[in-house]
C-alpha cells in the first residue's frame, strides 16, 4: 500500500485539480522530427473545413466539425491532399499532441484560443492527428475544427471496423505515467503531475493501436465503483459513465459506437486507503459487499447495450493483493450469472514509478501487452456470438 505521504500528495493533487484546474506548467519542447504548429491570426481567405474523425465522447459544436470535451485520450484525425493545414483550439485548459503520419507530435500545452497552422510538410497525401493528453475534470475544453487552406484538398477520413472501450480510474488515464518517480522523491507537484500525465501514451492506445481500433477512454482519476480515493465527495466512475460531460447535463450517446471489447480497471481507488468515521460503510466487509454488488450491476448495465461485447477486467496486486480478490470476485458473480464472454486478468510485477506511485509508460506497456497476448490467444475475444 502507498506511504502516507504518498497518499497525502495525491489527495492533494487531485483536489486542486479538481478546484481550480491544474498549475499552468512549462511547455515541454517539441521533439526533433515534430510538425511545425504556429499560431496565426485568422483562417486564410479561401480556408473551407475539413472532415473530421473523433474518437472519444464529445459535446457537436458549430458547423466545421467543433466540439467540447471532458473525458481523457479524446483524439481527433483528418486527412488532405497538401502540404500545411489548419486547426481551432477553442477555450479550456487542455494539453495537446499535434502529429502528422503518425510520427513524432509536437506539444501544445494549455494553448490560447485559436487558429493554429500546420507547415512544413512535403505535398501529398497527410494524415493530421490532435491527441488530448491532459485529463481535465476541473471543466471541458473545446476544440474548433481542421480546415484546408485554398490549394489542399481532403481525402476520406480513417475507417476502422474495430473499437475498444476503457473503463478506468487514473491507471487508464495514464496519471503521471512519463514521470520518473525518482526524480520526485516520492512525491510530484500538482504542475508536475499536469506536465507527467499523457493519456495518448497510456494503456488505452498501445492496445487500439496493435488491432487498429478506434477508442475511448472513459475513466475519471481517483473515482472508484463505490468509494473514490480516501472517501472523499463525487461522482463514483458508474455515477459519472452515462454523461458525455461530467455536469450530467446530455446522456451520451452514439449510434456509431459498438466496441467489441471493453476494458475495465477499477477498485484501486475504493480499497487503497482504510475506511474513516462518517463512511457508509461500517466494515470492510460491509464494503466489499457493495463494490462486488455494484460492479456486478455496472457490468450487467454495459453488457444490455453492448451485447456483442467481450469484457476485459483487469487488476494490479496493489493493497496486499485486495483489489485483485474483490475483482475476481465479480468475475466468478457475473459467470455465475451466465456471463460468458468476460475474463479477468490479474496483472503482476508492476513498478509503478510514475507520480505518488502510479504506473509508468513501461508500466502502460505491460499491461497492454498482457490485455493484447490474452486477445491473441482467445480468438472468441473478437468473434461476437
Amino acid at each position: 500500500m502507498k506511504s502516507l505521504n504518498v497518499l497525502s500528495a495525491f489527495v492533494l493533487s487531485l483536489t486542486a485539480t479538481l478546484a481550480a484546474g491544474p498549475v499552468l506548467a512549462k511547455e515541454p519542447p517539441s521533439l526533433k522530427g515534430a510538425p511545425k504548429v504556429e499560431p496565426v491570426a485568422d483562417l486564410p481567405a479561401g480556408a473551407t473545413a475539413l472532415p473530421g474523425h473523433i474518437g472519444g465522447r464529445v459535446l457537436a459544436e458549430g458547423t466545421d466539425g467543433g466540439f467540447r470535451r471532458q473525458w481523457p485520450g479524446t483524439y481527433v484525425e483528418s486527412r488532405f491532399q497538401g502540404s500545411s493545414a489548419l486547426f481551432r483550439v477553442g477555450p479550456g485548459d487542455v494539453s495537446l499532441r499535434i502529429s502528422v503520419d503518425g510520427g513524432t507530435p509536437t506539444a501544445l500545452v494549455k494553448p490560447k484560443p485559436g487558429i493554429y497552422r500546420v507547415t512544413g510538410l512535403k505535398p501529398g497525401a497527410h494524415t493530421l492527428r490532435v491527441d488530448t493528453a491532459s485529463e481535465t475534470q476541473a471543466g471541458p475544453s473545446a476544440f474548433g475544427g481542421f480546415y484546408a487552406p485554398a490549394g489542399t484538398k481532403p481525402l476520406p477520413t480513417p475507417a476502422r471496423a474495430r473499437q475498444i472501450e476503457f473503463i478506468g480510474d487514473s491507471h487508464t488515464v495514464g496519471y503521471g505515467n512519463i514521470a520518473d518517480q525518482a526524480a520526485f522523491q516520492q512525491t510530484c507537484t500538482t504542475a508536475e503531475v499536469w506536465d507527467t500525465t499523457d493519456t495518448s501514451q497510456g494503456i488505452a492506445p498501445r492496445l487500439a493501436g496493435r488491432y487498429g481500433a478506434d477508442y475511448q477512454v472513459n475513466a475519471i482519476s481517483g473515482r472508484g465503483i463505490v468509494r473514490n480515493y480516501n472517501g472523499f465527495a463525487a461522482d463514483t466512475l458508474p455515477q459519472a459513465y452515462p454523461y458525455t460531460l461530467f455536469d450530467h447535463a446530455v446522456r451520451y450517446e452514439d449510434a456509431a459506437w459498438h466496441p467489441q471489447v471493453i476494458v475495465i480497471a477499477l477498485g484501486t481507488n475504493d480499497f487503497t486507503t482504510q475506511l474513516h468515521a462518517g463512511e457508509k460503510w461500517a466494515t470492510r466487509d460491509a464494503l466489499h459487499a457493495d463494490y462486488e454488488a455494484t460492479y456486478v450491476d455496472f457490468v450487467k448495465a454495459l453488457r444490455a447495450h453492448n451485447p456483442q461485447a467481450y469484457f476485459l477486467l483487469w487488476a494490479t496486486d496493489m493493497a496486499d493483493g485486495e483489489i485483485a480478490a474483490e475483482v475476481a470476485k465479480v468475475a466468478d458473480k457475473l459467470h455465475a450469472a451466465g456471463e460468458n464472454r468476460l475474463a479477468f486478468l490479474p496483472m503482476h510485477d508492476i513498478a509503478f514509478s510514475g507520480c505518488h506511485s502510479h504506473p509508468s509508460l513501461a508500466d502502460d506497456a505491460k499491461i497492454a501487452k498482457a490485455l493484447g497476448d490474452y486477445m491473441d490467444a482467445h480468438s472468441e475475444v473478437w468473434q461476437a456470438k
